[in-house]
């Protein structure tokens, strides 16, 4: 048996308990995929027109250091994710809040991860034009992804994502 789209609930046949069909936070693109896309322009543009910042190795150990960083903050974040039992993707219904591991300490760890590798990259590969496709990363994330989950959130979990938030800072 199915529902009707108006009611805005599925079920199957199997009796599965029903889901909002949006029951989601409904952002624009994943931000790995808008920080691929921050990453390939600016890679592009350094093939292009290349400016470079740090002489070799000192740009490379710099890049090093951030990259060692944000995979060490995105595994935390994953493994709080895990043990939360909830999706760690943007796209699919979120079940709780989660306020262990990193996410004691920002409200978005995975996006800064991606924020700390990208600069990472731009550095070790004495990139000007990819640590500069930072800033349209961050921005198209923040305006494309997280204020979009943190609607979501708001309206799913009311007060308790309220007071998290009030608490935790939203990158850092």
């Amino acid at each position: 048996m199915v529902v009707p789209l108006s009611l805005g609930l599925r079920r199957s046949t199997t009796h599965m308990p029903t889901t909002p069909l949006n029951d989601n936070a409904g952002v624009i693109a994943p931000a790995p995929v808008l920080y691929g896309i921050a990453f390939a322009v600016g890679f592009t543009a350094e093939k292009i027109a290349p400016i470079r910042l740090l002489p070799f190795p000192a740009g490379a150990c710099l890049g090093f250091g951030f990259i060692v960083v944000a995979i060490a903050v995105v595994m935390s974040a994953f493994r709080a994710i895990t043990q939360a039992h909830t999706a760690s993707d943007a796209r699919k219904s979120t079940t709780k809040i989660v306020t262990t591991g990193p996410f004691r300490l920002s409200r978005n760890p995975t996006y800064l991860s991606l924020t700390l590798l990208l600069i990472g990259v731009g550095f070790a590969i004495s990139s000007l034009w990819v640590l500069v496709s930072v800033v349209p990363a961050v921005v198209a994330t923040q305006s494309g992804v997280i204020l979009r989950e943190e609607r979501y959130l708001k309206e799913k979990f009311g007060g308790v994502y309220i007071s998290y938030a009030t608490k935790v800072r939203r990158w850092l």
